[in-house]
């Protein structure tokens, strides 16, 4: 099969709806090239990689509870923290501050039609960036995204949540990586829905502060290997 090309670009720092709101466009000119071209092969799209930081918002996946965010809406004002019921795969989880979020934007027909291992490699990617820091990732079984120590319940901890969307094989959303993460925004959630573990930032894991942009380097090589593909930044 033919190496893919993806291209890398950093959003900064912008409201989830607005990013939400692109990746709908990307993937909606993506499934209309597809359409108009749907004998030719490679199919003629264009694969994104989105990097950017959300102000404080919780985000409730269409499989997601409700019950799961502890805060009243007033609560959530007065704290400044938005809420957004979106239509990706999960729970509930927190974006905001000294996190990473990833939104990959890839037509799957040209790398393989598989979401179970879509998101494996997901998790590989970022399970090979942690690894650059002595910080040793891992999955837990029947748990999407990266945990530490996910065997040990009493330290099992996660620290990247992920859920993603697909349409015609094209998808959006995707992981959230904390690296810089301020722990007290996920003490009004139970995170993912998962009550009996907690949540790690890399920072807390290091015991100092982190280069987010030496992660998003390292995520983009491993994006790369992972997926064997060419990864271009933006410009």
């Amino acid at each position: 099969m033919e190496k893919q090309e993806i291209i890398a670009r950093d959003l900064g720092k912008i409201d989830y709806q607005e990013a939400w709101d692109y990746q709908e466009q990307l993937l909606k000119e993506n499934v209309q090239l597809k359409a108009q071209a749907h004998d030719q092969w490679p199919k003629p799209t264009t694969n994104y990689l989105l990097f950017c930081e959300h102000p404080p918002v919780y985000t409730l996946g269409k499989s997601g509870h409700i019950e799961n965010l502890l805060l009243s809406r007033q609560e959530l004002d007065d704290q400044g923290i938005g809420f957004v019921p979106t239509n990706r795969g999960g729970d509930i989880t927190f974006h905001g501050p000294g996190q990473i979020v990833g939104y990959p934007i890839i037509d799957l027909e040209n790398f393989f039609t598989d979401i179970g291992k879509y998101l494996r490699c997901l998790e590989e990617v970022v399970i090979r960036t942690l690894a650059e820091y002595g910080v040793t990732g891992d999955r837990s079984p029947g748990e999407t995204g990266v945990w530490l120590d996910p065997h040990d319940k009493t330290k099992a901890r996660k620290i990247c949540a992920m859920g993603v969307r697909c349409s015609r094989w094209v998808t959006m959303h995707g992981f959230a990586l904390n690296v810089n993460t301020p722990m007290n925004y996920f003490d009004n959630i139970i995170a993912c829905g998962i009550a009996d573990k907690k949540v790690a930032t890399l920072d807390k894991e290091l015991g100092r502060a982190v280069s987010e942009e030496e992660v998003k380097s390292k995520l983009k090589k491993h994006f790369g290997e992972v997926f064997n593909c060419d990864v271009h930044d933006y410009c």
